[in-house]
C-alpha cells in the first residue's frame, strides 16, 4: 500500500550506473514511495524549465567514474544541471558544490590541508614531463593517479623515479578528463586494511574495516562480498561489473575525534550522504584522510555486516526531507 507521502512530488533519483543502485529502488518500491528516475545517459533538460514543479527533490547520485563506462559525456553536464536545479530552488542532495569536491582529488588535499587535517604527501601536476620532478620530498614508493579517479582507475604505483620517467616517456601515465593528475606517496597499510567511514545527514552512520590484498587500488567497499569469517555476502548489494570477491570486510566503530573530523570534512565539502576512508601508515603510525566521496552505494548486505540495513535509514531520510520541502514550499506560497 503506498505510504502517506505518495500525494507528494516524487522524489528523483538522478543516476548513471543502474546497477549500484538496485537496493535503493527496491526499498523504494517496497514502501511505495513516490519517485522517478532520472538516467543520467538520456538527460536533458532547458533553462527555461521548472523543475521546482516536478520534483520534491533530486538525489544526486551521479559518478565520477563514469569515464570507465564510456558515459564521461555526463560527468561535466551533470554540473550544469546541480547548477540549473539549484538556481531553481530545487532541494539537491549532495547537488553541485558536493559533486565538485568529489570531481577534484587535487581539491579534496586542499580542503584536507586547510582543515589541518592529515593526508598523503602529494604534489598536482597537468604534464607527464612533470611527473619525476613533482616527486621531490616525497617518501618513495609513490603513485600517479588521475584528479578525477573512480574506484581506482588509472592508479599505478612506481617504485624507481627511472620507471616513472619511463612511464611518462612513453606515454603510459593516466591523466583522465581535466588532463591533471597527483604524484603522491604510496601509503603501506598498517594492519593490512583501510576504514570507510560513512554519513548520512552529515552525521556519523557506521564504518568498516576493509581488508586489502595490497594489490590493487580498487577499494569501493560496496562491492565487498565476503566477511572477515570468510561468509558470502548477499551479492544483489554488490555492484555486478566489479565483483571483489577475495576482500574481506567488518563493522568497526572509530575514534571519536575520527568521527568528528570526518563529518567536519564533509560539512565542508557539502556532502550530506557519502563516505571517506582513511588509512594508518605502517611505517610510522600517523592517520591519513586519502579519499573524499559523495558517492556512496552503502556495504553489502548490510545486516549481516554492521546490524542494520542503511537503505532502510537512507529511505527514511529521503520521505523526511521530502515531505519539510514540500511543506515548505507551501508555506512559502501562501
Amino acid at each position: 500500500m503506498p505510504n502517506e507521502a505518495s500525494h507528494q512530488k516524487p522524489i528523483a533519483i538522478y543516476y548513471e550506473q543502474p546497477n549500484w543502485f538496485k537496493p535503493l529502488f527496491a526499498e523504494l518500491d517496497r514502501r511505495g514511495t513516490n519517485y522517478l528516475k532520472l538516467d543520467a545517459v538520456e538527460h536533458s533538460y532547458t533553462p527555461d524549465d521548472h523543475p521546482e514543479e516536478l520534483y520534491s527533490l533530486v538525489f544526486n547520485r551521479m559518478s565520477p567514474s563514469a569515464w570507465n563506462r564510456d558515459h564521461g559525456d555526463q560527468i561535466f553536464y551533470t554540473v550544469g544541471f546541480l547548477e540549473h536545479l539549484e538556481m531553481r530552488g530545487v532541494r539537491v542532495i549532495n547537488g553541485v558544490k558536493a559533486f565538485r569536491s568529489e570531481l577534484s582529488k587535487a581539491s579534496q588535499l586542499s580542503l584536507l590541508d586547510s582543515l589541518n587535517l592529515p593526508y598523503p604527501k602529494a604534489a598536482v601536476i597537468h604534464r607527464a614531463s612533470q611527473a619525476v620532478k613533482a616527486t621531490a620530498g616525497l617518501r618513495w614508493p609513490v603513485v600517479v593517479k588521475p584528479n578525477i579517479g573512480g574506484s581506482g582507475a588509472g592508479v599505478t604505483r612506481f617504485d624507481r623515479a627511472d620507471d616513472l620517467q619511463r612511464a611518462a616517456d612513453r606515454g603510459e601515465l593516466a591523466f583522465g578528463l581535466d588532463s591533471t593528475a597527483l604524484v603522491q606517496e604510496f601509503i603501506p597499510a598498517r594492519g593490512q586494511h583501510i576504514v570507510r567511514v560513512e554519513v548520512l545527514n552529515g552525521k556519523y552512520l557506521y564504518a568498516i574495516k576493509v581488508h586489502i590484498t595490497g594489490e590493487t587500488f580498487d577499494l569501493c567497499p560496496a562491492d565487498i562480498c565476503r566477511t572477515t569469517g570468510g561468509v558470502e555476502l548477499n551479492r544483489a548489494a554488490c555492484a555486478i561489473d566489479a565483483p571483489k570477491s577475495g576482500i574481506r570486510v567488518e563493522a568497526y566503530e572509530p575514534p571519536a575525534d575520527v568521527i568528528a573530523q570526518v563529518e567536519q570534512i564533509m560539512a565542508a565539502s557539502g556532502i550530506e550522504i557519502g563516505g571517506i576512508e582513511y588509512i594508518v601508515d605502517d611505517r610510522d603510525g600517523s592517520l591519513l584522510y586519502y579519499d573524499t566521496n559523495a558517492l556512496s552505494n552503502f556495504v553489502a548486505d548490510g545486516v549481516n555486516v554492521i546490524g542494520f540495513d542503511p537503505f532502510v535509514k537512507l529511505v527514511d531520510w529521503l520521505e523526511a526531507e521530502a515531505a519539510k520541502t514540500q511543506q515548505q514550499a507551501l508555506a512559502g506560497s501562501r
